[in-house]
């Protein structure tokens, strides 16, 4: 019986000692003020957000968040890091390919769900590229970095003959399609500064700026890429008409494609009503 009541205590212990090593680690204090801080910057603007409010959300003492950090532009630093690392992902051109009005219209739909997950730098920008000297430069690399691949999406269309346009035409368009990307959420807050707390009007405004920058291309645009442009142009205009006051989101699905035929975590983007 002892030994039978024993090997019974081993067991129950074992099992306890498995479930605590399955257990997920509670999250640290450094992410958990990052995380809090992403929203509170988000939700209200990152000038009326000071590291006392961000303590007191985090129900920590200021000594505690000092800690981690040391000002808030250290927290602000190591959000952008976060930013960086996941569009650099997205930014990353494959080699082993030429792009197509797909995959022009995905990075479009990635970029901006990008934009909106850390919208505070694009809506609070130029006060933050003023008293963030760090900021200033990384943003500027990340602004050519943007260039760079719109730039590739449209030669590899023009080396596919399904765009025409100059290297001068195609320069302008390229930066002509990040200015818009790059301010279309402070355009749409300067509209709507009310209903950005709104999450169907915002998935439409985040779409309907998907469909602006593309449709920068649309005089271009020759053949099949022509064909495409207009039918998937169609499905996603066709909502703006009579459903902003609805708030209906666009209904936008993503199938995998292998990364091998594209690069890193891409997709083929279908459109439907």
């Amino acid at each position: 019986m002892l030994f039978s009541a024993a090997t019974r205590n081993r067991r129950a212990f074992a099992q306890r000692l498995l479930i605590l090593m399955q257990r997920k680690p509670p999250r640290r204090t450094r992410e958990r003020i990052l995380e809090l801080s992403l929203r509170l910057f988000n939700d209200f603007g990152e000038p009326n957000v000071n590291t006392t409010i961000i303590a007191e959300e985090m129900n920590i003492s200021p000594g505690n968040l000092y800690y981690h950090f040391k000002n808030k532009d250290d927290i602000i630093n190591c959000i952008f890091q976060q930013f960086e690392r996941e569009i650099d992902e997205l930014l990353t051109l494959p080699a082993s390919r030429r792009p197509n009005v797909e995959d022009a219209w995905l990075f479009l739909h990635l970029l901006f769900e990008l934009i909106w997950k850390y919208r505070f730098f694009y809506r609070d920008l130029n006060n933050l590229l003023i008293n963030n000297r760090m900021l200033e430069l990384r943003f500027k690399t990340l602004l050519a970095q943007k260039t760079k691949t719109a730039r590739w999406l449209c030669e590899g269309l023009a080396q596919q003959r399904e765009l025409k346009a100059t290297r001068p035409e195609i320069e302008a368009l390229a930066t002509n399609m990040v200015v818009v990307a790059t301010y279309w959420l402070s355009y749409q807050y300067v509209l709507n500064p009310r209903r950005f707390s709104d999450t169907a009007f915002v998935g439409e405004a985040l779409a309907r700026g998907c469909y602006h920058v593309m449709a920068l291309t649309a005089p271009y645009l020759e053949g099949n890429a022509r064909r495409l442009f207009e039918m998937v142009m169609w499905d996603e205009a066709r909502p703006f008409a009579g459903t902003i006051a609805a708030g209906q989101a666009v209904n936008v699905k993503f199938t995998p494609r292998p990364p091998e035929t594209y690069g890193r975590n891409r997709a083929v983007c279908t459109v439907g009503s």
